[in-house]
């Protein structure tokens, strides 16, 4: 598979998010509280009845649970069955191996890859943003990301060698393998969200910085 850009996949997400009507709008909420406003924002996505809104507030609750330790093929399983993949809004696709993988695209993000791996109790959802080289300051950019890369809940940025000798910088988030589906599947939606916010508050320390839209 051809490796894009971080960039690419942001402006694809922000094209199929204008031409499904969608609008920005930006909010200040307490840090705490990012998990209750990605659900939200999640929601307020969709079209709503107006009786289904009282005063203003959503109320979203999980009747989903597991105790069960998850593999790639059970979680895949269930994955296929919920949304957005029942829907069609992302796809997922087994990679065997000697530790088999999941590739996960996400078509509200602009395509966008993820990979899901389970390594004995954990699992782990990451996303390439770029190769070292497309960094014109290294050193301001690793001090940038150890500075701020919190913002970006639940996920952090490491620097990993890949197979063609060259490093990249990936974004991931890990959580338990006995995990609830519904959280399984808000990492994934956190994580898509988080690459594509990263690639524009980093986009400075680029060698070509993506342009900064407005809605």
């Amino acid at each position: 598979m051809t490796q894009k850009s971080s960039a690419h996949y942001q402006r694809e997400y922000r094209r199929r998010l204008r031409e499904s009507g969608l609008v920005k709008k930006e909010v200040w909420i307490r840090p705490e509280n990012a998990r209750l406003l990605a659900q939200a924002e999640k929601r307020l996505r969709e079209v709503i009845p107006a009786d289904a809104i009282n005063e203003g507030e959503l109320v979203m609750t999980d009747v989903k649970n597991t105790v069960e330790l998850w593999t790639v093929h059970s979680l895949k399983a269930a994955l296929e069955q919920e949304p957005p993949f029942s829907l069609n809004e992302a796809t997922i696709e087994l990679i065997e191996g000697a530790s088999p993988s999941l590739l996960i695209e996400m078509k509200a993000f602009g395509d966008l890859p993820l990979f899901l791996t389970i390594a004995g109790e954990q699992i782990i959802v990451e996303s390439v943003l770029w190769p070292l080289s497309e960094v014109a300051d290294v050193a301001g950019f690793n001090d940038a990301v150890l500075r701020t890369h919190k913002y970006f809940p639940l996920s952090t940025i490491s620097l990993d060698l890949m197979s063609n000798g060259e490093s990249y910088y990936h974004m991931f988030g890990a959580l338990s393998a006995t995990s609830l589906l519904s959280n399984v599947l808000f990492e994934i939606d956190m994580l898509a969200s988080n690459v594509i916010q990263a690639t524009e508050a980093y986009a400075e320390f680029l060698n070509q910085p993506v342009a900064n839209e407005t809605a």
